[in-house]
C-alpha cells in the first residue's frame, strides 16, 4: 500500500494523502484582493487530488506585503472573494490551509516578472521595518528597526489575520517564519543586532515567533492545526542552523504547534546546493531528534521520490512547489505510477482508466 496516499489525522481534520501543495506567491491581487486567478490556480490543485493546499503568503498588513500585487487578510472586505476559495477546495476533497505572513525587510519590491528589484519612491515604495536597520543587499534600502509599539503591532495583526482566516473557512494555518522574512529576521542572527529582549541570546531572537504563535493560539481553535514554517539554516557561517532549527522545533512542540514546514535560506545572499530533495534532511532531521511532525519541500519531483519521503519516515507530509505548477494532476498521475485508488471528480471519472 502507498504510504504517500495514506491519510493523516492532525487534531480533527484529516488528509486525505500526504500531498500538500506548497504556498507559492501568484503576486496577482490589487489591494490584497483575491480573483478568479487565485480561485481557478488553487480550485484545480483540489480538483488533480492534493490533501492540503496553503494559500500563498497572505499579508497580514499593506507593510507587509512583498509586493502591491500580494494576497491580504488585513481587512474583512478581503473574506468573500476567500470564502469562494476555500469553499471550492472542500468540495472537492482538499483541506484549505493558509500561510500568514509579514515581509518585513523584503517588503515593497516588484514582482520577479517586473525585475523584483525594490520600488521606488515614484512607484509607490514604502518603509519597510525588521528587527534590526539592516538591508538585504547593496540594492535594497535598510528597514526600520521595529519599537515595541511596532512589534505589539506585528503580534495583533498575525493575531486579526487569524481570526479572519477562521472565518474564512480556512482549516490549518501557518505561520510564515522562513525565507528572510520578518519571522527568520528576528531569529537569524545575521539580520537581527537588538539589544532588547528581542535580540542577542537565542531565546531572545525567537521571542517574536513564540508570542505570535501564542497570539495565534488565543483565537485559533484548539482542534484545527497549526504549522509553522522556517528555514532550517541560513546556508551561511555565523547563520541560523539545522542545530538551531532542532531546539526552536522542540519550543514550538511544547507550545503545541503541530508540523514544523522545513525550509531553508533566503535571509542573506548565499550559495544553496539546490538539488532534488536537497531540503529533505532538514525534516528529516527535526521529526527524528524531536518527534514532531514535519514537511518536507525543496525539489520533489517524482511520485518514487514523494513516496520514499514518506514510506522511510523522513517526513509526515510533502510539500510540491514547482511540480504542482507543472502538473497540477500529479496526485493522479501518482497513485496510478504507485498502485493507490484516488477518487477523481466525477467530471473526470471517463478519462481514470
Amino acid at each position: 500500500m502507498s504510504q504517500l496516499f495514506s491519510p493523516l489525522a492532525i487534531k480533527s481534520v484529516t488528509f486525505k494523502n500526504r500531498i500538500t501543495v506548497s504556498p507559492m506567491c501568484q503576486y496577482s491581487s490589487q489591494d490584497g484582493f483575491a480573483n478568479d486567478w487565485h480561485l481557478v490556480h488553487l480550485g484545480s490543485r483540489a480538483v488533480g487530488g492534493a490533501g492540503l493546499i496553503i494559500q500563498e503568503a497572505t499579508a497580514v498588513s499593506p507593510e507587509g506585503r512583498i509586493t502591491p500585487h500580494d494576497l491580504g487578510i488585513w481587512k474583512d472586505e478581503h473574506l468573500p472573494e476567500l470564502k469562494r476559495i476555500t469553499a471550492f477546495l472542500e468540495a472537492h476533497g482538499a483541506v484549505p490551509g493558509i500561510q500568514l505572513a509579514h515581509a518585513g525587510r523584503k517588503a515593497s519590491h516588484h514582482a520577479p516578472w517586473h525585475g523584483g528589484h525594490a520600488l521606488t519612491q515614484e512607484e509607490g515604495a514604502w518603509q519597510t521595518v525588521g528587527p534590526s536597520a539592516i538591508a538585504f543587499s547593496e540594492d535594497t534600502p535598510a528597514p526600520t528597526a521595529l519599537d515595541q509599539d511596532g512589534i505589539r503591532k506585528v503580534i495583533e495583526d498575525f493575531r486579526t489575520a487569524a481570526i479572519r482566516a477562521l472565518d474564512a473557512g480556512y482549516k490549518v494555518v501557518e505561520i510564515h517564519a522562513a525565507h528572510g522574512y520578518l519571522l527568520h529576521e528576528f531569529y537569524s542572527p545575521l539580520s537581527n543586532h537588538r539589544t532588547d529582549q528581542y535580540g542577542g541570546s537565542f531565546e531572545n531572537r525567537i521571542r517574536l515567533l513564540i508570542e505570535i504563535v501564542a497570539a495565534v493560539q488565543e483565537v485559533w481553535p484548539k482542534e484545527l492545526p497549526l504549522f509553522v514554517r522556517i528555514s532550517a539554516t541560513d546556508w551561511t557561517e555565523g547563520g541560523w542552523t539545522s542545530e538551531d532549527s532542532v531546539q526552536l522545533a522542540r519550543m514550538l512542540q511544547e507550545k503545541n504547534v503541530d508540523l514544523i514546514d522545513c525550509s531553508t535560506g533566503g535571509n542573506v545572499l548565499a550559495p544553496i546546493p539546490a538539488k532534488p530533495g536537497y531540503q529533505v534532511e532538514f525534516a528529516e532531521k527535526i521529526k527524528k531528534e524531536t518527534g514532531m511532525r514535519t514537511g518536507a519541500v525543496g525539489l520533489i519531483l517524482s511520485s518514487e521520490q514523494a513516496e520514499e519521503i514518506i514510506a522511510s519516515g523522513q517526513a509526515d507530509l510533502v510539500l510540491l512547489g514547482r511540480e504542482e505548477l507543472r502538473e497540477p494532476y500529479f496526485p493522479m498521475k501518482a497513485a496510478k505510477e504507485l498502485g493507490a485508488d484516488l477518487e477523481w471528480p466525477v467530471q473526470y471519472q471517463r478519462a481514470k482508466r
